[in-house]
């Protein structure tokens, strides 16, 4: 197990470190081949300098780590609670097939609904508070979890399925015997791929309705003609979400190893 958890381990951050290095090529590229003034277009130098070597730095780290404190709170509680409820409700679909036959065709229809275009209705329902972003980010988080969920709650093996049944098991036991061991790869990339959907929520939601937060700060730091601000926050943000997605690829690396359809443990 314990070669599992390393070469899982390792994969992830490699792959942390690839993406790193990609980003930085291609932002030095795009800056390049289009050739942009380098009064609105940041290079990764400029970024750094903005941070740590200009004589503003402090001041200006302290405002963006500010926003992104509150980024990342707001990103968090939509995370846990969008997360939450396509784990229940995917349970409910594969144990009830007629709820989902019945909701189904309503989720997919409101997944089709631009966020943008939901969040006035939103915040006159909820209000301009944490609830709201909470509400927002929970709604990126939800269906594209709870698609990848159904998917993998239904990929056991029906031959194990049938042998819980044969000795007398309910839908129940086979969902926890069967079902839910089978469905961990799927939860785990639901849960990587919701980090950074819920922090596109969480600044979408503090753009447009709250005026707190890291997205707020980028609003303002344009408005004000401060690109430095606007490329240093974008920059932060993307750091602290590759970072959270290497986090979340640590922690599946140990569950899968112990607990995953190949790991050879016993239900």
């Amino acid at each position: 197990m314990i070669a599992t958890v390393a070469w899982r381990l390792g994969r992830t951050m490699l792959s942390v470190v690839a993406s790193v290095a990609v980003i930085i090529g291609l932002w030095y590229a795009f800056i390049a081949v289009f050739d942009l003034n380098s009064l609105v277009a940041k290079d990764p130098k400029a970024v750094w300098d903005y941070l740590f070597t200009a004589e503003k730095a402090p001041r200006s780290r302290r405002v963006i780590l500010d926003g992104l404190w509150r980024t990342l709170g707001d990103a968090g509680m939509g995370y846990l609670v969008g997360t939450a409820a396509a784990i229940v409700v995917a349970v409910t679909f594969v144990l009830f097939r007629s709820v989902e036959r019945a909701l189904m065709p309503v989720a997919l229809t409101l997944r089709s609904v631009p966020l943008v275009a939901m969040i006035p209705l939103l915040t006159l329902v909820f209000g301009r508070g944490l609830t709201a972003v909470g509400v927002i980010a929970g709604i990126i988080v939800f269906f594209p979890s709870l698609v990848n969920l159904v998917f993998g709650l239904r990929s056991g093996p029906p031959a194990a399925a049938d042998l819980v049944l044969a000795y007398g098991g309910g839908p129940a036991t086979v969902l926890r015997k069967v079902s839910l061991p089978s469905a961990l790869p799927a939860l785990f990339v639901s849960a990587r791929i919701a980090v950074p959907g819920a922090i596109i929520g969480a600044l979408l939601a503090e753009w447009l309705a709250t005026g707190k937060g890291l997205g707020y700060s980028m609003q303002r730091a344009q408005q004000t003609f401060d690109y430095g601000g606007v490329w240093a926050s974008v920059v932060v943000i993307t750091a602290a979400s590759i970072a959270l997605y290497a986090v979340v690829g640590v922690i599946e690396a140990i569950v899968l190893a112990r607990y995953g359809p190949n790991s050879g443990r016993g239900s």
